[in-house]
């Protein structure tokens, strides 16, 4: 489906009251739309609570993933493409991706009924997701931002303090949040950080990463359901995994990475009649033919390090089960 249509379709189950979900791909080219998804179950998803499907009782075994091949090589070239532009001031925060070549013994359909996850989609045949990141959330004509940004591995010591102290975190940090409230600003009134830099752990097969996010909050014009669909394609793409300012920064993503990332950074979410909960396409396996890869990245500044940057991308290759 078009997602022009997906727009025009949230509009109207807006107006009526009518559950539905959704989903964009990054582009702003294609999505999905599926009314009253609690008694479709076309497209599995689970967010929060809520979910269209059950978990079967059969096992599954032993989780496995194993990146088949690393080319810090063709990163290093995304990367330099982006610094110069950073450096030209062309963008102040740019979040740059990577495709990973990994083998799995699971199936997309194992991993998404075992992993832990907040936010889990899966396309059938073509994805699965399972993301810890909130895109926006309406609760009572009020809207609510997480941006997830900077992470590091909780097993260092005193990982915590490490990461609140690391200026490129900070600065990315920092420049994400005001991002944000630039955004909400176009379409809310009285936007505020409710709370700054607060820590979130995140379980992984290979243990825990902790990740710092923001909360931050607007209220909505009274008659928000019926543009519902204008207010969410006003936002895209997230902040959060693309950058600021933000056309500048997509031409330049566009550049370096070369090709089109489909879903993966893309946004999903659950209108329930109400209110709306909606998370960030990432933490993300897809298929093609009988391949899998894993799309990660990392936020990119001035400051940042090619090497650094792309063990994080690695590190963020992980099954939450």
């Amino acid at each position: 489906m078009k997602a022009d249509l997906v727009r025009k379709e949230m509009n109207r189950c807006g107006i009526a009251g009518t559950p539905f979900l959704f989903g964009v791909d990054f582009e702003k080219s294609n999505g999905f739309f599926v009314e009253n998804p609690l008694k479709n179950a076309s497209i599995p998803f689970v967010i929060g609570q809520t979910s269209n499907v059950r978990i079967p009782a059969t096992p599954i075994p032993v989780p496995e993933l194993k990146i088949l091949r690393t080319d810090a090589e063709a990163y290093q070239q995304k990367f330099d493409t982006v610094h110069k532009g950073l450096l030209h001031g062309d963008s102040f925060l740019l979040n740059l991706t990577e495709r990973t070549p990994i083998l799995t013994n699971l199936t997309l359909e194992q991993i998404f009924w075992h992993s832990q996850a907040k936010y889990k989609l899966l396309l059938p045949g073509q994805c699965v997701c399972f993301s810890p990141e909130s895109f926006v959330q309406i609760k009572n004509g009020e809207i609510f931002s997480y941006p997830m940004k900077g992470t590091l591995d909780a097993t260092i010591p005193q990982a915590e303090q490490l990461l609140l102290d690391n200026y490129k975190e900070k600065c990315e940090h920092d420049t994400i949040v005001d991002l944000i409230r630039n955004d909400l600003n176009q379409i809310a009134v009285h936007v505020k950080v409710n709370r700054f830099r607060y820590m979130e752990r995140v379980r992984t097969i290979h243990g825990e990463i902790l990740q710092t996010s923001s909360e931050i909050c607007g209220t909505l014009p009274q008659n928000w359901n019926h543009i519902l669909g204008d207010l969410i394609f006003h936002l895209l793409p997230a902040g959060s995994i693309s950058g600021a300012p933000k056309p500048a920064t997509i031409r330049l993503i566009q550049e370096a990475e070369q090709i089109h990332r489909g879903y993966y950074t893309g946004v999903f979410g659950y209108f329930d009649g109400n209110n709306l909960d909606s998370g960030v396409l990432i933490r993300y396996i897809e298929k093609a033919g009988d391949c899998y890869f894993f799309r990660s990245g990392g936020g990119i500044t001035v400051n940042s390090c090619a090497a650094e940057e792309y063990q994080e991308v690695l590190k963020k290759i992980y099954l939450p089960i």
